[in-house]
């Protein structure tokens, strides 16, 4: 017997993350009827928000650009445009034991470790790299071989390699060039035309504003959201989509969209062929440890801080209160440390108050000012699968849309090729993807 038995256009969306929350969306203005489903308590995936030392701010730290259409297009849409802020932010570079400002191209050209003519050919990577439009053939050129042609082997070695290594850690290798090129295309758009200056924008209140106002609509729309509702198993039956959930009955639709990355679609989807299995589960995706720090002052003027610099225990230094105004984090300054590293990696399951430790002190080598005492509080993150390792051809493995088994469809982070993985690539796949389904 089958329960909840929906209408020929009932639909699931399977994870309630920026995704699966615009998928349902659009789905329900096009006149379906759609399920929801969640499995943590609160909506948002990785761009949720989370509470730190009292204050409520994003879990991880997010930005918006000029250039995020598709971002920009939302907030209008849900009359949001009018809370988003404006800054020209800082760039910092901390490599051999110094931190300086790189923030204009009069401190670029005094950048330390590097001759003029390295620093020329640095800069004309970038350039090159912003200009080029069909980056399909880079797919398959590892990215360290295009860094050597176009930037040499000094450069390479010096600047590229440790920031490559800091986000891709020992994949590097096994990369394409088509990441670097992704992420050079949108940090380079958004700079505006004429000065050159970067302006980045932040939504007043965090990203739980955005998501307040999609679950307010996509209630008015009768969307049906199951929180803390993961779902265990989707199934085809008797021409229908049955989902078993916890800890409630049997969900019986015509269609369903699984956002969950593909080792979790594979491990749910127990119809698929062996083929499409073995594709979902072949996918790498890189972990991330993201540590927020909730501070009595600032640490300094930068927005971003690259390190250049090999053994450091972070990634980066995200300070988001050289953007945000400490007045939305009760006169407190937040800053991120990330850390990009594979889930096997035995960092990733260090107990959280030996990464605190070993955080602090990095940070205290990088601003000797910064005290113990400074902090407020600091809690960790830990995401085994935050986005799909950019390898070698990986274009030639991409995850269709549409799956083997009648009315089931796939939407995650894998599918978004030659890009990197941020708010509005992914809600411009929703987008484009639901057009494509309807």
């Amino acid at each position: 017997m089958r329960n909840n038995k929906q209408g020929e256009d009932s639909w699931a969306v399977v994870g309630g993350g920026l995704c699966g929350m615009v998928a349902a969306l659009r789905l329900a203005e096009s006149g379906k009827k759609v399920h929801l489903f969640e499995a943590a308590n609160s909506l948002g995936g990785l761009a949720r928000a989370w509470k730190v030392g009292g204050v409520v701010w994003d879990q991880h730290y997010h930005v918006t650009l000029l250039s995020d259409s598709f971002t920009l297009g939302l907030l209008r849409e849900l009359n949001l445009e009018s809370s988003m802020r404006w800054s020209v932010t800082r760039t910092g570079y901390y490599s051999e034991g110094a931190l300086v400002s790189i923030s204009n191209s009069w401190e670029y050209l005094k950048l330390p470790g590097l001759s003029l003519v390295d620093k020329a050919r640095l800069a004309w990577t970038i350039l090159y790299a912003s200009k080029i439009r069909d980056a399909s053939r880079l797919d398959q050129v590892a990215v360290e071989d295009w860094l050597r042609k176009h930037s040499g082997a000094k450069v390479l070695n010096r600047f590229w390699r440790p920031l490559l290594r800091a986000k891709l850690g020992d994949e590097v290798p096994r990369c394409s060039a088509a990441f670097l090129w992704a992420t050079i295309r949108r940090l380079y758009a958004a700079r505006e035309s004429g000065l050159k200056v970067e302006k980045f924008g932040y939504l007043q209140g965090g990203y739980a504003t955005l998501h307040e106002k999609l679950a307010a609509k996509l209630e008015q729309l009768n969307v049906d959201i199951h929180l803390g509702a993961p779902v265990a198993s989707v199934a085809s039956k008797e021409g229908m989509l049955r989902l078993q959930v916890k800890a409630q009955k049997d969900v019986w639709v015509n269609q369903a969209i699984v956002t969950l990355p593909p080792k979790q679609a594979a491990k749910i989807c127990i119809d698929l062929s062996p083929a499409e299995r073995k594709q979902l589960e072949s996918v790498e995706y890189q972990g991330l440890l993201c540590a927020s720090l909730l501070l009595k002052r600032p640490l300094a003027d930068f927005y971003l801080t690259y390190l250049v610099e090999d053994n450091m225990p972070f990634t980066a230094v995200v300070e988001m209160t050289s953007m945000v105004d400490p007045v939305e984090l009760d006169g407190f300054h937040l800053v991120y440390l990330p850390l990009y590293l594979s889930p096997s990696d035995p960092r990733f399951s260090m107990a959280e108050h030996e990464i605190q430790e070993m955080f602090v002190e990095g940070l205290k080598k990088i601003h000797p000012h910064f005290s113990s005492e400074d902090m407020r509080a600091f809690r960790l993150s830990r995401v085994a699968e935050v986005f799909p390792l950019p390898l070698l051809n990986s274009g030639e493995q991409d995850i269709p849309l549409f799956s083997s088994v009648e009315g089931l469809c796939f939407m995650n982070s894998a599918q978004i090729h030659n890009g990197t993985l941020n708010a509005n690539e992914t809600i411009a796949l929703a987008e484009k993807s639901v057009q494509e389904l309807v």
